[in-house]
């Protein structure tokens, strides 16, 4: 049971086609050469718009804690602004008890004086929240462009297989032409513009 055979796929047989038929054929090589690079190329481009995209959300999702933590800091601060008002009636209604009296008007200053760090604090709050989304919508352009490069990049692959069916070399213009205009849109990506 030393004999050995070799069971071919049909993919082989057209491979080995393609290899026979193709070597004096420079067109279709360079056409299948620049599939393969735009291939890479298109491959990087859709990473980088999965990332931009990530960062967005990562962005995004720090805005919005961001927004609770500073909705937080508002409703102690109005939680202490009830707290003054309510010393302030208790100071003004014990005007038959100057102890009571001053006793509410202390606690009223007090709660007077433990708002502004709140409010500071929630107004550092919303400013980091607005920096977030201006972080995250830049990303989100950033984003679309990444997948606009990918996409003319896709569609000039697509091209390229085309070319080589239909033998047509304003097909590989058309194909280089959506490269490039792919590689200038990654550039604008690459850019932030």
């Amino acid at each position: 049971m030393s004999d050995e055979f070799e069971v071919h796929g049909p993919h082989d047989h057209a491979l080995e086609h393609a290899a026979e038929h193709g070597r004096g054929d420079p067109f279709a090589s360079r056409v299948a050469v620049m599939a393969a690079v735009l291939a890479t190329v298109g491959a990087i481009f859709s990473y980088q718009s999965g990332n931009t995209e990530n960062q967005a959300l990562i962005y995004k999702n720090e805005a919005a804690i961001r927004k609770t933590d500073a909705a937080n800091q508002w409703a102690y601060y109005q939680a202490k602004g009830q707290k003054q008002n309510l010393a302030e009636l208790g100071a003004a209604l014990s005007t038959s008890d100057p102890a009571s009296a001053a006793r509410f008007a202390a606690e009223a200053a007090r709660y007077k004086q433990e708002k502004e760090p709140i409010r500071v604090k929630a107004d550092g709050l919303e400013q980091q929240v607005v920096e977030a989304d201006k972080q995250s919508e830049a990303l989100v352009h950033q984003h679309h462009r990444w997948a606009q490069a990918t996409t003319l990049i896709q569609v000039a692959i697509a091209l390229s297989a085309i070319t080589l069916l239909a033998r047509s070399r304003w097909l590989f213009l058309g194909a280089l032409g959506m490269a490039l205009a792919g590689v200038a849109t990654a550039v604008l990506a690459a850019m932030h513009i």
